[in-house]
C-alpha cells in the first residue's frame, strides 16, 4: 500500500550502514578499471575546478560561435537578398527570446542539467521519466549531430583548401571519420585542459572573422552601388512590410544561429560564483546565477553582431552563382569571401582556425553530452552503472558518431535539418518551462500578482513565437523530425531494456531510523535473532493469524519480526531512501518502512541487513504475466518469487562474504 512516511525527527539517530553493491565496490579486473577510472561524470566539481566566467565562455562559444561557419551560407540559401533582415529577426529572437529564457532556466536548474530538470519538476511519475526520455533524445539528436556535422563541415573546409587540396584530394569522409577518432582519443585520455584550449581556438577564430567581415566592410562602403542594388533586390517583395513578411517566414531557416544556449546552462557546474551572497535564501548558488547569466548575456551580444556583420556583407559580396550548391562558396561563405579579397595565405589562416573551432564545437558537444545522461539515464535505472562513468560513454558515443557518419556519407548539408530540430524542440522546451514556473510563481504569488503575470505572458509569447519555428521548421525539413525519432526510439528502447535488466537489484540507496526507539530495538532484531515474516496486512490480527499458522506448521524458534512495507506514490522511481520505524509486540516485533518503490526489492534490502534466521514469504499464486507487469511498472506482483531471485543474485555476486538465512515460500 502506498503511504507517506511520519516526519522524522529532528534529534540525531545513529545511521544504518549501507550494503555493499556492484557500484560501491571496485572493479574486479583490469578493464574494467581502466573503464572506470577517472571519476563519476554526475559528481559536481570541486570549487578548485571551477573558472572565471569569462573563461567558461569560451568553452560554451566553441559550440555557439562555430555556427559562424555555416550560418552566412544557410541565411543566403534560405532568403538571399532579405539574409540581413531574416538575420535581424533572428538576432531579436535570440536577445528577447533565447537569452531571457535560459537566464531564467540558469536560475531555475543551476547543477548543469538544463531545462530537462526544469520540465522532470513540473511533471511526476511515469509521465515525468517518458517525457524527459523524449527531450533526452532531441537533446541527444541536436549534440551528436553537432560532433558529426562539425567534423564534417571542417572536412569541407580541409579539402576545399587551395593549398591543403593536393594531399588531402576529396577524401571527405576520411577526414571527417579521422576528427572524430581524435576526438574520442582525447576525451580517454582526459579533457582537463579543456577550458584553457576553447579560448585558444575561439578567440583566434573571432578576430579572423572580425578582419574578413571588416575588410569587406568598407569595400561595401567604398563602392555604394552595391548598397543600392541590394535595395533594388528587396523591391522585390514589396514595400517594408512585405520585406519583413517574407523575411519573418524566411526566419526559423535560420535557427542554427541560436546553438548553443543549452550547452551553456550545462556547463554551469565549472563557473566560479562570483559577488555576494553565495548562496540565497532559498538555497540556490546566486553567486553562480549571476555568473551564468552574464556569460549568457556576452556570448549572446557578441554572436548576434557577428550573425549581422557576416549577413550583410556575404549577401551583398558574394554572387549567387558562388553560393549555391557545388559553388565555391557553398557552406563556406566567410571562408570563400577571405581567399578571394585577402589571398589564400590568409584563407588558409582562416581555414585552419574554423576547422579547429569546428572539431572543438565536437568536443563541447562530447562534454555536454557525457554530462547530461549520467544525470539522468541511471537515476531513472534506465541504464547501465557504467553510463555514470567517462570512458564507457565515449566509445559508446564514438560507436554513434561513426554510424551516423557513415550513413549520412558525411554531408553536411543531409544533417542540417536533424541539428536544427533538435536544437528549437531543447529552446521550445525551455520556454514551456520557464513559462509553465513562472505561471505558477505568479498564482503561488500573495502580493502583486497581477504584475507577476506579465513575465509568464512574456514567456507564453515566446513559447508561441519558438512553436511556430520549429512547426516552420519541421515543414521545411521533415528528415529533422524523422532522424530525432529515430533517437528518441533508440533511447526509449535501450531505456527500457536496463530498466528490466536492473529490475532485481536491491534499489534501495540508503535507511534511516523514524526514532531513536527504533534504532535502540535494531540490536535486538539483527543478526540472527528473529525469524522474518513480510506480511500484507497491518493488522494486529492478521500478524497474530499469520504466527499461529507458521508455528503450527513449522518449526520456529525465537521471536518473529513482522515487516509492513508502504510504497510510494510515485512506483517510477529506481532508487529511493527508506524510513523505518521498529516497536515491540509482546515477544514478536514489528517493522514498518516507509518510502519504497518495491515490494520485493525492499524486503531483500532488508532482510540482508537485519540477518534473520529464517524468511517466510507468502505466494500469492496469481497469474505471472500479470504479477510480471505489476512488478516493473507498480512495483508489487509476485513478492515471495522475486525476494528469492533478487537475494540470490546477490548472493551470487557477494559470494561467501554475507550470510545465507534459509528462505520459504508459504501459500498465502
Amino acid at each position: 500500500m502506498a503511504d507517506p512516511a511520519p516526519t522524522p525527527p529532528t534529534t540525531p539517530i545513529p545511521k544504518l550502514p549501507r550494503l555493499p553493491t556492484a557500484e560501491s565496490q571496485p572493479p574486479r579486473n583490469a578493464l574494467s578499471r581502466w573503464l572506470l577510472v577517472g571519476g563519476r561524470l554526475d559528481q559536481t566539481p570541486e570549487e578548485e575546478h571551477t573558472y572565471p566566467w569569462p573563461s567558461v565562455m569560451w568553452l560554451t562559444g566553441v559550440d555557439y560561435f562555430s555556427s559562424l561557419v555555416y550560418q552566412a551560407g544557410i541565411a543566403l540559401i534560405a532568403a538571399a537578398s532579405l539574409g540581413p533582415i531574416a538575420t535581424l529577426i533572428l538576432v531579436a529572437a535570440t536577445l528577447l527570446g533565447a537569452l531571457p529564457v535560459y537566464r531564467k532556466v540558469a536560475g531555475y536548474s543551476y547543477a548543469g542539467q538544463g531545462s530537462i530538470a526544469m520540465l522532470e519538476n513540473l511533471l511526476s511519475g511515469w509521465a515525468s521519466k517518458i517525457f524527459v526520455l523524449v527531450l533526452i533524445g532531441f537533446a541527444g539528436t541536436d549534440f551528436v549531430i553537432t560532433m558529426t556535422l562539425s567534423a564534417a563541415d571542417a572536412a569541407t573546409h580541409a579539402v576545399h583548401n587551395a593549398f591543403l587540396h593536393p594531399f588531402l584530394g576529396n577524401a571527405q569522409m576520411s577526414i571527417t571519420l579521422g576528427l572524430l577518432i581524435v576526438l574520442a582519443v582525447v576525451f580517454l585520455i582526459g579533457f582537463q585542459e579543456a577550458i584553457a584550449v576553447a579560448s585558444l581556438v575561439a578567440i583566434p577564430f573571432l578576430l579572423l572573422n572580425a578582419i574578413v567581415l571588416l575588410y569587406g566592410l568598407a569595400r561595401i562602403l567604398a563602392h555604394p552601388s552595391m548598397i543600392s542594388q541590394w535595395h533594388a533586390s528587396l523591391a522585390v517583395h514589396g514595400d517594408w512590410t512585405g520585406i519583413a513578411l517574407a523575411s519573418f517566414i524566411a526566419f526559423p531557416k535560420l535557427v542554427l544561429g541560436m546553438s548553443g544556449f543549452e550547452t551553456g546552462v550545462s556547463v554551469m557546474p565549472l563557473i566560479r560564483p562570483e559577488g555576494e551572497p553565495s548562496i540565497d535564501a532559498a538555497g540556490r548558488p546566486a553567486g553562480r546565477i549571476r555568473a551564468t547569466g552574464k556569460l549568457l548575456t556576452t556570448a549572446a551580444f557578441i554572436m548576434g553582431g557577428f550573425l549581422l556583420l557576416s549577413s550583410f556583407v556575404t549577401t551583398l559580396l558574394i554572387p549567387e552563382s558562388a553560393y549555391r550548391e557545388g559553388g565555391p562558396a557553398a557552406g563556406r561563405a566567410i571562408a570563400y569571401l577571405a581567399h578571394q579579397m585577402l589571398g589564400n595565405i590568409f584563407g588558409t589562416a582562416y581555414d585552419l582556425a574554423t576547422i579547429a573551432i569546428l572539431w572543438f564545437a565536437g568536443a563541447s558537444a562530447m562534454a555536454g553530452l557525457i554530462s547530461l545522461i549520467p544525470r539522468y539515464l541511471p537515476r531513472f535505472g534506465m541504464a547501465p552503472r557504467w553510463v555514470l562513468y567517462r570512458k564507457p560513454m565515449v566509445l559508446v558515443l564514438f560507436v554513434i558518431d561513426l554510424a551516423v557518419t557513415l550513413v549520412f556519407h558525411a554531408n553536411v548539408e543531409a544533417q542540417a535539418g536533424a541539428y536544427a530540430t533538435g536544437v528549437l524542440v531543447l529552446i521550445l522546451s525551455a520556454s514551456i518551462a520557464v513559462a509553465i514556473s513562472t505561471w505558477r510563481e505568479a498564482l503561488a504569488s500573495k502580493q502583486n500578482r497581477h504584475v507577476l503575470f506579465l513575465p509568464a505572458l512574456y514567456f507564453v509569447a515566446v513559447s508561441a513565437l519558438f512553436a511556430y519555428t520549429l512547426i516552420a521548421n519541421v515543414f521545411e525539413r521533415p528528415d529533422g523530425i524523422i532522424i530525432s525519432t529515430i533517437f528518441i526510439v533508440f533511447i526509449l528502447t535501450l531505456s527500457a531494456a536496463s530498466r528490466y535488466q536492473r529490475a532485481r537489484e536491491l534499489r534501495v540507496s540508503d535507511v534511516r531510523f523514524l526514532d531513536s526507539a527504533s534504532a535502540a530495538l535494531w540490536s535486538e532484531i539483527s543478526g540472527r535473532r528473529v525469524n522474518l515474516v513480510p506480511l500484507r496486512g497491518a493488522s494486529h490480527a492478521a500478524r497474530a493469524a499469520k504466527e499461529n499458522e507458521l508455528r503450527a506448521k513449522y518449526k520456529i524458534e525465537g521471536p518473529i519480526a513482522f515487516l509492513h512495507v508502504h510504497l510510494l506514490d510515485n512506483r517510477s522511481e529506481f532508487l529511493t531512501t527508506l524510513r523505518m520505524g521498529i516497536r515491540r509486540e509482546a515477544e514478536d516485533f514489528v517493522i514498518e518502512v516507509w518510502g519504497a518503490v518495491a515490494l520485493a526489492n525492499t524486503i531483500a534490502y532488508l532482510s540482508e541487513l537485519i540477518n534473520p534466521t529464517s524468511i517466510f514469504l507468502g505466494l500469492t499464486r496469481q497469474n505471472l504475466m500479470k504479477q510480471s507487469f505489476r512488478y516493473m511498472i507498480w512495483g508489487e506482483g509476485e513478492t515471495a518469487l522475486m525476494v528469492y531471485t533478487i537475494l540470490v543474485r546477490y548472493w551470487e555476486w557477494a559470494g561467501d562474504a554475507v550470510p545465507r538465512p534459509p528462505l520459504f515460500l508459504t501459500s498465502e
